[in-house]
This record gives structure tokens, sequence and C-alpha cells, in this order.
């Protein structure tokens, strides 16, 4: 259930040449857009399409709590598009290459930046997007070491959906999975779909999704799932090596816990919701369980997901239900707020 509509503006204007900007919570306009030259270092990217994603509504809503914001902002975290210029210092065999981007302005000096962990950066937030012009807009221009190249053939469409499939592989590569192992996901969103395909990648023996609709169901098979079970059918599920909870929902992370073995391992992704049931410190050590987090993606997160896109072990299209002009940004964020489970993940085109 692809829609695909692209509208025009009154008196004419071009959609191709449109920027959003958010003003403030609930305040935006369409204005005409002015490429910045790339500077140092830069890369000046043609935006193909530019994903939504709950951020991205926090922000629209006024949610987003006021240092990982700065209005007015052009919004747009999740991308894909094409290098057009190169500033001086950066290489010009990036002119006319497919890339997608990383958000995060990291610094890549600090301790946790040379460990690796480049969303953990402490020089200071700063985000494409929400701190930093996103790309809902026809042109982005960002420091050329975020970017990652794509082959030639690859569908921009689909890379477009990279942002969320980065932060899955943070998870995927945090959790350590072993051939033959009893894996489930919580969740069948996005991320929980997309670590999915990531795990079965493993080989485990089982592999099990659990969510709260069942309209899910054959999307969560398509992504590898050996079986889904809804929360009212989860009951008696137990002795699974590994969990990560893709949910983030008041009761997911504790249900997680009592479905592991002992000896297991929980990783919990994305941004668990204010007021989660606590964890028993008593049962997470009496049974031996390892927990561990992910959050957003680090370069090397980035670069697995990457891999996986063009050797074609990740295959994200089949997320998107709906594409749209620039101009109907209004109504992208209302579809991605709709609790609807026939609406997933929403691409507006510059």
């Amino acid at each position: 259930m692809c829609s695909t509509r692209f509208g025009t503006h009154a008196g004419g204007a071009s959609p191709r040449r449109q920027a959003v900007v958010l003003d403030g919570p609930r305040t935006f306009r369409l204005v005409e857009h002015t490429p910045r030259q790339p500077g140092p270092g830069e890369a000046q990217v043609r935006v193909h399409a530019v994903g939504i994603c709950g951020s991205d509504r926090e922000l629209y809503l006024g949610h987003r709590a006021a240092p990982y914001v700065r209005y007015p902002i052009t919004p747009g975290h999740e991308w894909s598009g094409t290098v057009i210029a190169v500033g001086e210092g950066a290489s010009a065999s990036l002119i006319g290459r497919k890339v997608v981007g990383e958000g995060l302005r990291n610094c890549e000096t600090c301790a946790p930046c040379r460990d690796g962990e480049t969303n953990l950066c402490t020089a200071g937030y700063e985000e494409t997007g929400f701190t930093r012009p996103g790309a809902m807009a026809p042109t982005l221009a960002l420091p050329a070491r975020l970017l990652h190249t794509l082959p030639p053939d690859a569908d921009l469409t689909a890379a477009a959906l990279l942002e969320p499939a980065a932060c899955a592989a943070a998870a995927v590569l945090k959790a350590c999975p072993l051939p033959g192992s009893r894996v489930a996901v919580i969740g069948s969103g996005a991320l929980g779909l997309l670590a999915t395909q990531l795990l079965g990648a493993f080989s485990p023996s089982e592999l099990m999704v659990v969510a709260t609709s069942p309209d899910r169901a054959d999307l969560s098979r398509r992504f590898g799932a050996t079986a889904y079970r809804t929360w009212d059918h989860a009951s008696g599920l137990t002795g699974f090596d590994l969990v990560i909870d893709a949910a983030g929902a008041t009761s997911t992370a504790r249900a997680a816990t009592s479905m592991l073995r002992p000896g297991g391992r929980l990783v919990l992704a994305g941004t668990p919701v204010h007021g989660a049931e606590e964890l028993d410190p008593a049962h997470v050590v009496a049974r031996q369980l390892s927990i561990g987090t992910a959050f957003g993606a680090s370069s090397g997160a980035w670069a697995y997901a990457v891999r996986a896109f063009s050797a074609a072990r990740l295959t994200p299209l089949e997320l998107l239900t709906h594409q749209l002009g620039i101009d109907e940004f209004e109504r992208a964020m209302e579809l991605a707020g709709a609790d609807d489970p026939h609406v997933g993940r929403v691409l507006l085109h510059p």
C-alpha cells in the first residue's frame, strides 16, 4: 500500500524549490529554498527522499526537550540523495555518488568517539534536522565525513529508510547473536522489523516477533520471523537466549526478562516511555541476565546497515506505505501520529 502523490503550490511554484521551516510547535511554513554551498570539508546533496519518525513528530508538536531542538529549523534526519558538490578538502570522488548520512555531528576526538561510540560524543549535542538544517529541502549541506556511499544501482527510495536500520543495527551489534539461538524481538514497528531482518542473517533456530497488532504478522514473517505472537497470546513464552525490546512500551522491558532463559541477554533499543515498569534487580541477578542498551547509531552501526543494504540482506522498502510531496508536510505529520497498523513509514520528496 504505497500512496504516491506530489502536490503543487499556489501560484505555480514547483515543490522541488520548497523547504519546510518549523518556526515553533505546530507552526510551519514552506519557503523558497536557497541552496547553501558546501564549506570546507562539506558536501552538498540533492535530496531524493526524507523519512518521518516519532522524533520528527515530537519536534512538530513541541514535545522535544529544549537542549535537543533549535527553532526555527528545517526538519529531516532520515534521508537519501546524491552528492552534487563538495567543498575544499572533501573528496571530489563523492560527486555523483548516491549517499545517506549520519545525523549526529560527532567530534571524532573525545574518548567515546575514539572508542567508536560516536553516538555518545561528549562535545555537545548537534544533529541534522533538530539543531542543524535538515533534509526537508531540495538540497542539504553537511560534513562529508558523515556520508556513507551506496552502490550506483541503489534504490534511493529504499535507502531513505537506512537511518532506522542503523539504529536496529546498533541493537543487533550490542546483542552479539549466535547461530542456533532462540531469539525474540518485541515490537513490529520499523526498528523491530529491521532488527528482525538483521538477526535472521545469524541463522537463529527461532526468531519470534511479539507485538500488539495481529495485522503485522505477515509483514513480520516477510522480514524473517519464524513465529509471531500478540501479547494476549504470549503467556508461556520463555527460554529465549536473546530478546531485543524495540518497542519501549510501559511493560515490555519487564516482560522481556521473563522471556529469557537463565543467563540470557536483553537489549533495550530506542527510547523507552517515561514511567515504564521497573526491572526487578533480584530477578535479574538471580537469573544472571545480561542487559545492554542501544540508543541511536554509531558510525560503525551505520556502516554495518549500509553494507547489509548494499548486499541486499536488508530490504526496508516494504516498510514504506506513503510517499508525499513536500507541500503535504502537515498530512505527513498526521499520518506519522496515526494509531493505524496499516500506516508504516512515510516519505516526503522535496
